[in-house]
């Protein structure tokens, strides 16, 4: 079964400021491999929206917390005030239900995109192109040995597109970016109509662009940045894990994942389906996902 996210609409809900932290984000921070003392440094700019007892506590070190991010915590240095913290978890849950609608109504999406090309052709056309407007302006790419801003035109008729998270610090990433980018160079000149676009976890823009050079990579990137804004809701709404493969249409249909839910697969099950794609079209591979 396909699955499919309205990236129109996800770009509507983007935030206008950065949310503070919950104890589940720290958690997911510390799995991904963040460090203690960089959360910190997110702390000291978002604060912390719950509050900190000693269930958390435990959640925490299980997740690798070391004992200053703990006592940090537990001292309240970073506490949102009282008065705040009901309005931030409100501002969250209304957040997560509107994910949830977005995923429940995506097939009422479709139907309504179908309706519109008979009444409103711009409607249609910044539906069929959704990806493309999520990152207009946000991206960059690597050009002799400098990282620049990207021609937009350049992806304007792309019909598919394989969305690549990864971060220079995740050794399964680097090890799966090399086999990236020798599929790439072998078949996106017999195929213009596809593109592979980055999202950097690193921590830092320099991190960001060390990967980028040291892997030779000759797709666009989102700009480190850009990364909370419009292209960044991508990444938020997609991904759990890195590295993580997304195959996407220019609609923002996701045709395969290599993180769907329960169904996770390496990211090169992804590159067969796109492979698949090519010799059969779309269809053929969203017939073979379980």
């Amino acid at each position: 079964m396909l699955l499919t996210v309205s990236l129109v609409a996800a770009a509507r809900c983007a935030l206008s400021t950065v949310m503070p932290l919950t104890a589940k984000e720290i958690g997911l921070m510390l799995r991904s491999g963040y460090s203690s003392e960089t959360i910190l440094r997110e702390l000291s700019a978002r604060r912390f929206s719950d509050q900190f007892d000693s269930e958390i506590e435990k959640q925490l070190i299980r997740a690798g917390a070391n004992s200053t991010l703990i006592e940090a915590l537990r001292s309240g240095a970073y506490a949102l005030p009282s008065s705040e913290i009901a309005a931030a978890k409100a501002k969250l849950a209304a957040q997560e239900g509107n994910a949830v609608r977005i995923r429940e109504h995506s097939n009422e999406a479709e139907r309504l995109t179908e309706s519109q090309s008979a009444t409103d052709p711009s409607n249609v056309t910044e539906v069929s192109h959704a990806i493309f407007l999520h990152l207009k302006d946000d991206l960059v790419y690597l050009h002799q040995g400098n990282v620049r801003h990207f021609d937009d035109e350049a992806l304007e008729h792309k019909t598919l597109y394989l969305l690549f998270f990864s971060a220079n610090w995740s050794s399964a990433g680097r090890k799966f970016t090399s086999q990236l980018v020798d599929y790439y160079n072998r078949v996106a000149p017999q195929h213009p109509e596809f593109e592979v676009i980055f999202f950097s976890a690193d921590r830092s823009q320099f991190g960001m662009e060390t990967y980028m050079a040291q892997s030779n990579m000759p797709w666009p990137a989102v700009a480190y940045d850009k990364r909370t804004g419009k292209a960044g809701a991508l990444q938020n709404n997609l991904v759990r894990e890195i590295p993580c493969l997304v195959l996407a249409d220019a609609t923002g249909k996701i045709l395969s994942s290599s993180h769907g839910g329960e169904n996770t697969v390496p990211p090169e099950k992804v590159l067969a389906d796109l492979d698949e794609i090519f010799t059969h079209g779309s269809e053929s591979a969203a017939a073979k996902k379980p």
